[in-house]
C-alpha cells in the first residue's frame, strides 16, 4: 500500500504537467545522435546534451497522460537515442540499437539507488529535513537548551545537555537550531520569517520539566539558548521540473551560507512561497539588473539580462529555497527570478 501511495503522489505532478500546453523544445546544434549514461548523470544533465531547455525533460521524454513512465528508468550503461523528427529522447538497447518500450515496473532497492536522479540530489539532501525557516510564533514556543555539563561552555556528540519544553508525544529525536537572519521582503518590507541555522541533533533520554538529552550529531557549536524542533520526515527526492502555472516574479533575498554571491549549485532564498503559487519542482529564469551608465550626461539603465535557471525544491508559506541549475554569471542578491 505504501508503494502505491508513493507512486500516486509522484504521478500527480506528472498529470499536472501533462495538462499544460507546451512548445516543442529546441534541439542543440551540437546534439549527438546517441549518448551512453554514466554514473553521476542526471535527467536534467542528459537532456541538456540534446536540447537547449533541459528543464523540460518530462516533455522531452514523451511523458504525457497517455504514457506515464516510472521516473527510475535510466541507469548507467544505457544508451539514450535522439529522435530528431519528434524532438524526444528514448532508451535504446546498447547491443541492438533498438528502442525499448517503457512502462512502470518494480525495481529492487539496489536498482532504485543506482537509477539516474532528476537533478543533483546530493546538493539539496541536507536541506530536505531541516527546519530552515521558522515563524516568530514557532520561535517563541520552541523548546530550549537551558543547561550544559558542569564547567562546559559548548558541547559535542555524546555530551549530555538539559532542555525545557520537550513533549514526549513528538518523539525522542530533535534537531538543534539557532535563529539566524530575518527575511524581509525588499519591496513590501514584510517580515517573511527567520532562517533556522541547523546545529545538530539530540535524542531525549528522560522527559520531564527539565528533560535530559544526549547530543548525537553536531555540525556547529551547541550552547545554552539554542532551540529544538522535532525531527521532520524528509521531503521526497524525486521532482518534476516544470514552469509555474501562473506568473511568478520573485527576488533573491539570500544566498545560503551568508555570502553575497553564488553560482551553479548554490542554494538561494526567494521572497515568494506557497501563498504566491510556488511549488516544489517549479523552474524560474534568472535575471540580473541592468547596469546604470551615463550617456551624454544622462543616467540610463540597461535592460535586464537573463543568465540562468533556478529549481525550487522546498517551499514555505512566504519564502522558498531553490537550487541554481545554470548560471552564466555570478548570482547576486536582489537578482530577479520569474516564470521562464
Amino acid at each position: 500500500m505504501r508503494k502505491i501511495i508513493s507512486l500516486f503522489c509522484f504521478l500527480l505532478p506528472v498529470l499536472a504537467f501533462a495538462g499544460q500546453p507546451v512548445e516543442a523544445p529546441q534541439i542543440r546544434s551540437d546534439a549527438p545522435d546517441q549518448y551512453v549514461v554514466v554514473k553521476g548523470d542526471t535527467l536534467w544533465g542528459i537532456s541538456g546534451k540534446f536540447f537547449k531547455d533541459p528543464w523540460r525533460w518530462p516533455y522531452i521524454w514523451g511523458m504525457n497522460k497517455d504514457s506515464i513512465k516510472d521516473p527510475h528508468w535510466i541507469y548507467p550503461g544505457q544508451t539514450i537515442a535522439l529522435d530528431r523528427a519528434h524532438g524526444t529522447l528514448s532508451i535504446g538497447a546498447p547491443e541492438t540499437g533498438g528502442v525499448i518500450k517503457l512502462s512502470p515496473q518494480p525495481r529492487s532497492e539496489e536498482s532504485m539507488q543506482s537509477a539516474i536522479p532528476s537533478i543533483p540530489s546530493k546538493a539539496i539532501e541536507p536541506f530536505l529535513s531541516r527546519p530552515l525557516v521558522v515563524t516568530e510564533e514557532l520561535l517563541a514556543s520552541s523548546p530550549t537548551l537551558i543547561g550544559l555539563p558542569e564547567d562546559r561552555v559548548i558541547v559535542g556528540p555524546g555530551d549530555t545537555v538539559y532542555a525545557r519544553g520537550l513533549t514526549e508525544s513528538q518523539g525522542r529525536r530533535w534537531q538543534v537550531y539557532r535563529p539566524g537572519q530575518t527575511f524581509i521582503d525588499p519591496d513590501t518590507k514584510e517580515v517573511l520569517g527567520r532562517e533556522a541555522v541547523y546545529l545538530g541533533s539530540v535524542e531525549v533520554t528522560k522527559f520531564g520539566d527539565v528533560s535530559t538529552v544526549v547530543v548525537t550529531d553536531a555540525k556547529e557549536e551547541i550552547n545554552i539558548g539554542d532551540r529544538l524542533v522535532a525531527t521532520a520526515a524528509e521531503t521526497a527526492h524525486t521532482y518534476l521540473p516544470r514552469a509555474p502555472e501562473g506568473r511568478i516574479d520573485a527576488t533573491i533575498i539570500s544566498v545560503y551560507g551568508g555570502v553575497s554571491q553564488g553560482g551553479q549549485n548554490s542554494i538561494v532564498t526567494l521572497n515568494k512561497g506557497e501563498r504566491d503559487g510556488l511549488q516544489n519542482g517549479h523552474v524560474l529564469a534568472l535575471f540580473s539588473k541592468g547596469r546604470t551608465i551615463k550617456d551624454e550626461g544622462k543616467e540610463l539603465t540597461l535592460p535586464e539580462v537573463r543568465y540562468g535557471l533556478l529549481f525550487v525544491f522546498r517551499v514555505f508559506d512566504k519564502v522558498s529555497y531553490a537550487l541554481v541549475m545554470q548560471a552564466d554569471q555570478p548570482v547576486q542578491l536582489l537578482d530577479r527570478a520569474e516564470t521562464p
